[in-house]
């Protein structure tokens, strides 16, 4: 048996999220053929490493050369000096991009990288840096790819970037489709039961700006009915969230479990699967929950109006903000045939497009092809 590959994850941070979910799984299919050093650009932000499966090989990196900082040759030699100990490098998005510098101006002996962006964080929400669009432009002429998971990524890669086509390659996000069809169990949400007559809106997501939950606690706050706010994730936004739930006199019908493992066994208890983020490229919340069945309520953000059913497309809100899609969420729960029909649409369109094995083949193909070992994957 051939020697397992070493690879370097650098990640800008590594709680778990639709990155880090796809990451890990990739992880776990490698099995015994690789054994993986994981570098957290946020040291202390480690929530994936719960979904990587037993006998896995991996270690989170001890002192590695940070990844963040000011522009500095010597902090790019640093981080060169260690990647050189690996047979491939796998970087995530901007808070790792100095890793991919690193190899542009200190390549010689350096393993092949491939770069991953799923997306921008607040500070580039509302529109790109053009000092961050020069960099990436500079930085990615040293990767080997740059993977990216919607359209709209591909385009900015390609037009704010400067990246020529052979080195852009567009791999939508995947999931194992048919196990969101399990019949849910009330019991994989902590502390979750659901009550006689009520709707219950729920998403996935990191706590984090971006995402913009206290609007969405406000949109279902605004609603009429029978409503219960499910949000799935941890993060540093959990006090403003919980504040904005007080706020709207509605903490006890808004339910944060934190972190769940296994998505698949509670997104069906979802009645609507919602989406507040002011930045996205291609959600899998979005894909679980049309995986599961559900309507998908959400700003039109990224790929979002293409991805989910053309029949969920027309009831997209058109702007951003709480009347936004509170008006579109009321639609939703006053109407259970009209949810369940949109859920039946979505479900039929993520069981032909978005099941992973599509999305393992692609990876496999393209990691495979950096380090000249066609089966990498198995």
């Amino acid at each position: 048996m051939a020697a397992a590959l070493h690879i370097l994850h650098l990640h800008s941070s590594f709680d778990l999220g639709g990155k880090e979910a796809r990451a890990v799984r990739l992880m776990n299919l490698f099995g015994d053929r690789a054994r993986h050093t994981i570098v957290s650009g946020v040291p202390e932000a480690l929530g994936a490493r719960a979904a990587i499966a037993p006998g896995i090989a991996y270690e989170i990196a001890q002192d590695p050369p940070p990844l963040t900082g000011k522009p500095s040759v010597a902090r790019y030699e640093a981080l060169a000096r260690y990647m050189r100990r690996f047979d491939l490098v796998l970087s995530y998005n901007w808070g790792a991009i100095d890793g991919v510098m690193a190899r542009r101006v200190f390549g010689k002996g350096m393993p092949p990288i491939v770069h991953h962006e799923d997306g921008f964080n607040s500070d580039e929400a509302n529109g790109l840096k053009p000092q961050r669009n020069m960099y990436r432009r500079i930085a990615l002429a040293a990767a080997h790819a740059l993977v990216v998971p919607s359209a709209t990524l591909e385009a900015i890669a390609r037009k704010r970037w400067g990246q020529p086509a052979g080195r852009v390659h567009r791999i939508v996000n995947g999931i194992d489709v048919a196990r969101y069809a399990i019949r849910p169990d009330e019991r994989a949400i902590p502390g979750f039961r659901r009550k006689a007559g009520e709707v219950v809106i729920g998403t996935l997501a990191g706590l984090r700006e971006v995402k913009d939950l206290p609007m969405l606690v406000r949109a279902a706050g605004g609603l009429s009915g029978k409503v219960r706010l499910v949000i799935v994730g941890e993060g540093p936004e959990r006090g403003r969230i919980e504040a904005t739930a007080a706020a709207m006199g509605m903490a006890d019908r808004v339910h944060l479990p934190g972190f769940l493992p296994d998505p698949a066994r509670c997104v069906g208890l979802f009645d609507i699967l919602a989406l507040s983020s002011r930045s996205e490229q291609f959600p899998i919340a979005v894909v679980e929950g049309m995986a599961a069945g559900l309507p998908i309520a959400a700003p039109a953000v990224g790929d979002v109006p293409t991805m989910i059913s053309p029949e969920n497309a027309a009831y997209i809100a058109r702007g951003h903000g709480e009347i936004w899609l509170r008006d579109i969420l009321q639609l939703m729960v006053d109407n259970p045939p009209f949810r369940q029909s949109l859920g039946a649409t979505n479900r039929r369109k993520a069981a032909a497009e978005y099941d992973e094995a599509t999305m393992l083949a692609a990876y496999q193909r393209l990691y495979g092809e950096a380090v000249g070992v066609p089966d990498i994957l198995g």
